[in-house]
């Protein structure tokens, strides 16, 4: 495998741990490896990416493991140019896996430029679909409330609907109110 970046890093990420594997070094030789293990809170995420600046590490590599990543992402992205890998592309070779091994594989893969990213849209357009999903659960929310009550109302043989055909129209609703 042929390295085309000195400096590097791969990131491990869990739910409370995000282990680096730093590589750097000339292309041609084997790079010098550097493991460091940060937490997931801001703070932490703060950390590293200091720890980053100092290293001069601009170029991280890591998995899109569930969530985890998103506030890593949202912390570097700033300040580094990241590489998001599908976990299933990345795979490393069976055997015992660690977090500083998985690190170092992503790093590895890197360094070579063989990690091919996913697509992650810019702030505004995650901010809008992230509302878009929360705004399609508050309606299926809404749907089953509605379908609880028509069953409640069945159930205690009020027949609402033999009188009207929206139970949660304007009308309706206003009669409910008044009451």
């Amino acid at each position: 495998m042929d390295a085309i970046r000195e400096r590097c890093a791969g990131l491990d990420i869990h739910q409370e741990t995000v282990v680096v594997c730093l590589l750097s070094g000339p292309l041609e030789k084997k790079p010098k490896s550097v493991i460091e293990t940060f937490g997931t809170t801001t703070r932490e995420l703060l950390r590293l990416q200091e720890w980053l600046e100092q290293q001069g590490c601009t170029e991280i590599a890591m998995e899109s493991t569930g969530v985890f990543w998103k506030p890593v992402w949202n912390i570097l992205e700033s300040t580094c140019t990241i590489t998001l890998a599908n976990p299933q592309r990345i795979r490393n070779m069976p055997g015992k896996k660690t977090d500083v091994k998985d690190a170092e594989w992503i790093a590895k893969l890197h360094r070579c430029g063989l990690i091919e990213g996913s697509f992650v849209p810019d702030e505004p357009i995650r901010d809008l679909r992230d509302l878009t999903r929360y705004l399609r659960k508050l309606k299926q929310n809404a749907t089953q409330e509605k379908n609880r009550i028509h069953k409640i109302l069945q159930d205690a043989n009020i027949k609402l609907t033999t009188y009207v055909s929206d139970l949660f129209g304007v009308l309706v609703v206003r009669y409910w109110t008044r009451l």
